[in-house]
């Protein structure tokens, strides 16, 4: 576990450099054809400005796009209150605020920076179709990200994507729109109008494979929480059985939730944001044969 966390800490720091190169790259490309060396240091100080942005603020983003609405006490919805706070109690990590969602596609996530200052969000139809153990192997699934701290390299690596994309399409802008420039080498001008294009799909397929890996580790975490991988397993293949597109969608957060919660069969494997739910059963089933 204590591997694990220092892994994605580590991750965390090369994921930053490696879409910071990315970055300045595009400025430097952008500078090149317009011989103008203070569009790097600009390009870099806008996609840092907007990750820090981001890393603040991505929370209640994520609230908000969701219609999410936080349980204030125990009273208001006792099952998952309680599921949540024992699991907190049982791993020694501080108790989230806990929300709940009105929509009756099934589904839960976890946001925030850190473990103290994590958020955990079910939907009503989650809470509908899950037993006791199943809904506390998806609520420890969930927890398994917080304590992992899979929430913060995500916030970081949406943020960045984020840049990312909005910088390439500036700089492709800049580069049809902007007017020419007659010293520029045209070799020069069509590589970078081509880097410029395919950045944004690099950085999304480097955010694609983190969320795919988080939800294996997170899945990992939350079997041995509970100690009973079997009904996580259980949980997600109802997951699988009952899903349905939730109510507001939004691409931009798919990755958080613990099932895709965009329509099934609108982007393939390549390009999904969770890894296939029979994988992560399968994988459930052979922890659980350990136990």
């Amino acid at each position: 576990m204590y591997r694990a966390i220092a892994k994605n800490k580590r991750n965390t720091v090369f994921i930053i450099l490696f879409f910071l190169a990315i970055i300045g790259g595009l400025g430097w490309l952008a500078a090149t054809i317009y011989n103008d060396l203070t569009i790097v240091i600009v390009t870099l100080l806008v996609a840092t400005g907007y990750a820090l942005v981001q890393y603040f603020t991505a929370d209640r983003q994520a609230l908000s796009m969701s219609g999410a609405v936080e349980i204030t006490s125990k009273a208001e919805h006792p099952r998952l209150w309680r599921t949540v706070e024992n699991l907190s109690i049982t791993t020694g990590t501080p108790m989230p605020r806990v929300y709940v969602i009105s929509d009756p596609a099934p589904n839960a996530f976890a946001t925030g920076r850190d473990p103290e200052h994590a958020v955990v969000a079910a939907t009503t139809g989650l809470l509908e179709i899950m037993d006791d153990a199943e809904l506390e192997g998806v609520m420890a699934h969930e927890l398994g990200h917080v304590r992992n701290y899979d929430i913060r390299l995500s916030m970081i690596v949406f943020g960045l994507v984020v840049a990312v994309g909005f910088i390439s399409d500036m700089l492709v802008r800049m580069a049809f729109f902007g007017g020419r420039n007659n010293n520029s080498n045209p070799v020069v001008m069509v590589f970078g109008l081509v880097a410029m294009l395919i950045a944004p799909l690099v950085a999304s397929m480097v955010q694609l494979a983190v969320s795919r890996q988080r939800e294996y580790l997170a899945d990992a975490t939350g079997a041995m929480t509970t100690r009973h991988p079997d009904a996580l397993a259980r949980a997600l293949a109802k997951l699988d059985a009952y899903g349905r597109p939730m109510q507001r969608q939004n691409s931009s957060m798919a990755h958080l939730w613990i099932a895709d919660p965009l329509k099934p069969g609108v982007m393939d494997r390549l390009f999904a944001t969770h890894p296939p739910i029979a994988d992560r059963i399968e994988r459930l089933e052979k922890m659980g044969g350990s136990f």
